[in-house]
């Protein structure tokens, strides 16, 4: 891991290819939020592919129009959602008609990881 960084919505772990995120209990993520993915794209990843990884620790809801935004970010190559409850089939259908990128759902977070690190590889 090279840094964790803290926001009034959660955690951002950031790795070589990829960042973890764990949203904070009951929030509602907004769009706006992608500010600070953006920021965080440009300053640890500079135009290098990498990848999304919710950790869903914690129950929260999604503005549905963060996926839009989450989509114009270039150089994102795959969402991952983390869920060891499992997820909901018509959640997962909801984000992918939004989120115009690789999306796929893990029971757990090795598996996720793995899973970005081939998409990563498989574009190199």
């Amino acid at each position: 891991m090279i840094e964790t960084l803290h926001f009034e919505f959660g955690e951002i772990r950031i790795f070589k290819n990829f960042v973890v995120v764990v949203m904070k209990e009951g929030i509602t993520v907004k769009p706006e939020y992608n500010n600070d993915l953006i920021a965080i794209s440009e300053k640890y990843f500079n135009e290098r592919p990498f990848g999304y990884i919710t950790y869903r620790k914690n129950s929260y809801s999604v503005n549905p129009m963060v996926y839009i935004e989450t989509s114009k970010i270039e150089n994102l190559i795959g969402f991952a959602v983390v869920s060891s409850e499992g997820l909901k089939v018509s959640n997962l259908e909801l984000e992918k008609r939004f989120l115009k990128k690789p999306l796929r759902h893990f029971i757990n977070l090795d598996d996720a990881k793995d899973w970005i690190n081939g998409l990563i590889e498989e574009g190199a």
